[in-house]
């Protein structure tokens, strides 16, 4: 594990943002934002209801609504996309699984993961379904469920399908916007476990989760959001550790004497 986080640390990011900022009207959401996200990272972010955590994937993404107002840069594959309309984002390997995970409900499961690949078809790639083996190899319940429509599914499983829609398009930054929101705690755990093994993808994950627990458990760094501004970051191990977080967000508090 040692070695691994060393090769990340020392890899080229996927990701940077830097002073990024968001407006809405006279409201500011997000203030001087900075995340770094390497080849094969998992980097949390963690914070209450309201911090500005899916503001940040949207601003991101590219995909804030006219009402908002961005500043700052992103950079993509050493790349400034500050500019670049979300489509094309899209297009060059950026992915964002949203919180209400927008599949559609009367396809059947097969149909809804071959569409996360249309854009590979529509550029050209005649091996666009390839991942699908891939796919229902990390969520077996998928196969199993292959002909069923996904307005069926369970919400565990509806949420194994955003993420398998995502792999799809075979991105190099997977963002997930509260993966195990309205879930059981034994499908959190599944749904965690599944995320954790999106590394011997290659894929790297930008998580948002207001779940610290779960996703420090899992990630290599995190950032923490308050109120739209950065409190805290570092090692996810580190950071799991640290008094401020396990009395704010790991629902611990020190024994009184």
């Amino acid at each position: 594990m040692e070695n691994q986080t060393t090769i990340q640390a020392a890899a080229q990011p996927i990701l940077e943002v830097n002073s990024l900022s968001v407006r809405y009207g006279k409201v500011e959401a997000l203030h001087n934002a900075r995340i770094t996200v390497r080849p094969g990272q998992i980097v949390t972010v963690i914070g209450p209801n309201g911090a500005g955590k899916s503001t940040l994937l949207n601003a991101i993404m590219g995909a804030l609504p006219l009402t908002g107002h961005a500043k700052g840069a992103i950079t993509y594959l050493g790349e400034d996309v500050s500019a670049v309309p979300v489509e094309k984002r899209v297009a060059r390997g950026m992915c964002l699984v949203p919180e209400k995970r927008e599949l559609f409900a009367t396809m059947t499961v097969e149909d809804n993961l071959v569409l996360g690949a249309y854009r590979r078809k529509r550029a050209g790639d005649r091996n666009y379904p390839d991942q699908l083996d891939p796919v229902f190899e990390l969520f077996p319940r998928l196969k199993e469920r292959r002909k069923q429509a996904a307005g069926t599914l369970s919400g565990g499983e509806r949420q194994m399908l955003a993420v398998g829609r995502a792999l799809m398009g075979k991105p190099d930054l997977l963002m997930l916007d509260e993966p195990s929101l309205g879930l059981a705690p034994l499908i959190v755990k599944e749904i965690f476990h599944i995320i954790s093994a999106l590394r011997q993808t290659g894929v790297a994950t930008l998580l948002i989760e207001q779940n610290a627990r779960a996703a420090l458990q899992i990630s290599d760094y995190g950032y923490v959001l308050e109120t739209g501004e950065l409190a805290l970051e570092g090692a996810a191990d580190a950071l799991a550790q640290n008094p401020r977080v396990i009395e704010t967000y790991l629902g611990l508090t020190k024994k009184v004497a």
